[in-house]
């Protein structure tokens, strides 16, 4: 027998589709086989053009939207009761994003540690002398399994983010010295900022900026993100990156998705939207089953992570 969150889900994968297939109706696929987007009548001469369906499309994604944000609470069926999240915001992720996401977890029944902010200079490609020296001096210093000085700078960089809001347990752990330690050091550097006495948490939230039209999906950004949401990954029970639609259409979530990523590592687009988020907790509550992916309309792994 399909259960009721099997079959809202379904729902909510069919209506995104909806939206997504108007929309592209109302594009280049509208045009007949011969590639002729409009009627020829009787003599042979291309009538009016039809009317745009563009209210058509926005009033579809009204509706996909709607639909996910009435039926959330019913969907998430508390999937993260028990389990709490570390936010952490990239450099120019949008706060109403970082809300709007925050509020959707505890309707998911989980808990927030806190929302962590990385500094400009950690994904500055410029700043990598930075990184791998301030990185290499504390993985020293620390002692720690958990942070390896072996590996690439950013992957380093990335394990170290772990230790700092992260574990792989299934429940949050007060912070440890090494925590603290790591909190405290990439503070002054303008790498991280922390909240203050917080615990880590077994979910890290990764909130990417906003996508921007003509931004290249450039090597060293994949570098640079790979490495640290793999090195998150390392210390984290799960691990869900989120971005726009344009992002994961030649920005940073396209970037990072180009990448092949290992761990308990998903990804998810289309965050500006209701779908979008509600989208992102059911991924948050996969990875901490144990099932990773990359969802959403430009998912490789479908619209949403079905149980």
């Amino acid at each position: 027998m399909i259960s009721l969150r099997q079959h809202v889900a379904s729902l909510v994968a069919v209506f995104l589709a909806l939206a997504v297939g108007i929309a592209l109706g109302g594009g280049p696929l509208a045009a007949d086989d011969d590639g002729d987007s409009g009627a020829r009548d009787g003599r042979g001469a291309s009538s009016a053009p039809t009317p745009s369906s563009g209210p058509v499309s926005d009033r579809a994604a009204e509706f996909a939207d709607a639909f996910a944000g009435q039926g959330a609470n019913r969907l998430y069926a508390d999937g993260l009761s028990g389990h709490a999240a570390a936010i952490l915001a990239m450099p120019g992720a949008e706060s109403a994003t970082v809300k709007a996401l925050q509020a959707q977890i505890v309707a998911a029944g989980g808990a927030i540690t806190g929302t962590f902010t990385a500094g400009a200079k950690l994904v500055d490609a410029a700043e990598k002398t930075l990184v791998d020296t301030l990185g290499s001096q504390l993985s020293t210093q620390l002692a720690d399994p958990r942070a390896e000085a072996s590996v690439p700078t950013y992957e380093r960089m990335g394990q170290l983010l772990g230790v700092a809001m992260a574990t792989t347990q299934a429940s949050s752990v007060r912070a440890d010295l090494a925590a603290v330690s790591v909190r405290e050091s990439l503070g002054p550097a303008e790498l991280l900022t922390s909240p203050e006495d917080v615990r880590n948490a077994p979910l890290v939230l990764v909130v990417l900026p906003p996508g921007r039209d003509g931004a290249e999906s450039s090597l060293a950004t994949r570098t640079i993100l790979a490495g640290l949401v793999s090195g998150i990954g390392h210390n984290a029970a799960g691990v869900v990156v989120a971005g726009d639609a344009d992002s994961a259409d030649d920005g940073e979530l396209a970037a990072l998705r180009e990448d092949d990523l290992t761990g308990p590592i998903s990804t998810v687009d289309g965050v500006e939207t209701t779908i979008g988020q509600v989208t992102t907790v059911l991924a948050m509550e996969a990875v901490i089953a144990g099932t990773t992916g990359s969802y959403g309309a430009s998912g490789s792994d479908g619209v949403v992570p079905l149980p």
